[in-house]
């Protein structure tokens, strides 16, 4: 049988993998097994994403995993927040400002995602379902949700958190697991703080829903690519 994108090594093989290796098997998975991840190996996943670094070593990283009964508290939360535009986020965002190459990526992504659990693009009703797959987690059995303290403009506490997150899912690679970091999740801060009792001074940027990956899930089908170093790097000597 022919490989897919998530074909990924063991547990047991896993430890034998290259940095270079991991950074090339992970991806954002979109659809997992309902199998859920052993305490110990979730445990493990964390010792090594507190690891990453920080400003000033501050580590504003404020981790809330969700599972179980209080996960599908929080999925009908969310789906019943989005369909009535209830949005409560902490950050601004919008895909409109989006421009040229990143616009273009942007395009590629929704491209490719639609294809792959095949909806057309003037299919309203499969477009919306396939959207709110977001709120189901993609059927993931867990979620991380790393909330941080507002400090300044908070831009450093967010690079932070992006390299607490990023480190976060190359280990659940390692573990020979899968995620995907969701900002869709950021536009309902409010409510997800409430149903979690989280402090309102803890601002929220984005969850990784993880587990193992569902192989045959349809929005495992594609993969996206990179663009070559020379579009975005610089050299000066």
């Amino acid at each position: 049988m022919e490989k897919s994108a998530f074909d990924i090594p063991n547990l047991e093989n896993s430890t034998h993998l290259t940095f270079s290796q991991v950074l090339r098997l992970r991806r954002s998975c979109r659809g997992f097994l309902e199998t859920p991840v052993p305490d110990q190996m979730i445990t493990s996943v964390l010792e090594d994403a507190k690891l990453a670094p920080s400003n000033c070593n501050t580590q504003p990283w404020e981790t809330h995993i969700v599972s179980g009964n209080k996960l599908k508290e929080l999925s009908e939360a969310l789906l019943k927040e989005n369909n009535a535009e209830r949005f409560s986020p902490d950050f601004s965002f919008d895909l409109g400002d989006y421009h040229g190459r990143y616009q273009q990526r942007h395009f590629n992504l929704g491209k490719a995602m639609y294809e792959g659990f095949g909806v057309e693009r003037d299919d309203k009703e499969g477009r919306r379902e396939v959207s709110d797959l977001n709120y189901k987690f993609f059927n993931a059995p867990h979620l991380a949700i790393p909330f941080m303290p507002s400090f300044g403009d908070n831009v450093r506490m967010g690079g932070d958190i992006g390299m607490y997150g990023q480190t976060f899912l190359l280990s659940l690679t390692a573990h020979g697991l899968a995620g995907i970091p969701q900002t869709s999740l950021g536009f309902f801060a409010g409510v997800i703080r409430e149903i979690l009792n989280v402090p309102g001074e803890l601002k929220m940027l984005f969850g990784i829903s993880f587990g193992y990956a569902d192989e045959d899930a349809p929005g495992n089908s594609f993969k996206l690519g990179r663009d070559p170093i020379t579009s975005s790097v610089t050299f000066h000597q």
